[in-house]
């Protein structure tokens, strides 16, 4: 039933391209709610529901990682204050310096609203973040670095963290910290992994 106009709108649709000129122009006026309907009924077709994570998003997302632009993002193995816990003890192992970790789900419950587990921690050290900003000081805004534990709807967590390649195309660093980009970038991935998987 729900495809039953969009069916009889193509049937009119052919019927006027064959009549005079002033039918063709009519037709002009059914190919646009032609097109509205289709639109209307597409999503319908494909299941989804307008909701942030369903529909669309639960197909581009994958089991094991997730993707967005200038993030990488695993699943961990423990709960989200743990692996948060682990990721700071690893960055102090390593001897860089944890500036500030921040709690949102209990910031949300503080003013009277729910979210669910969420902690950020910002860490770094000027001797891996000073070449890129001699390169470029803008990529300052985007430094110390950041990595966000979250509990997904479905009960799952996750650890995004900045894809620090991306980070260095978006600023344009070329190739003069391109060294210096990668083994942050690999020493980043160590500290992740680290932290979101079992021993």
């Amino acid at each position: 039933m729900k495809y039953s106009l969009v069916l009889m709108l193509a049937r009119c649709m052919a019927q006027n391209f064959r009549s005079t000129h002033q039918a063709k122009n009519r037709c002009c006026g059914v190919l646009a709610v032609l097109g509205v309907c289709i639109g209307a009924c597409l999503p319908v077709a494909i299941g989804w529901n307008g909701q942030s994570h369903g529909g669309f998003w639960q197909l581009a997302q994958a089991e094991d990682t997730m993707a967005l632009d200038g993030l990488k993002i695993i699943p961990s193995r423990f709960g989200t204050k743990e692996t948060i816990d682990r990721l700071e003890a690893e960055i102090k192992a390593k001897g860089l310096t944890v500036f500030a970790r921040v709690d949102h789900a209990a910031g949300a419950a503080a003013v009277g609203m729910s979210l669910r587990p969420t902690e950020l921690l910002i860490f770094g050290n000027a001797r891996g973040g000073t070449p890129l900003m001699q390169a470029d000081q803008r990529i300052g805004i985007d430094l110390p670095l950041k990595a966000l534990a979250y509990q997904h709807d479905a009960g799952k967590v996750w650890l995004a963290y900045i894809d620090l390649h991306w980070l260095a195309q978006r600023y344009g660093l070329g190739s003069t910290v391109a060294a210096n980009v990668g083994a942050l970038s690999k020493a980043l991935d160590a500290l992740a992994s680290g932290a979101a998987k079992a021993e």
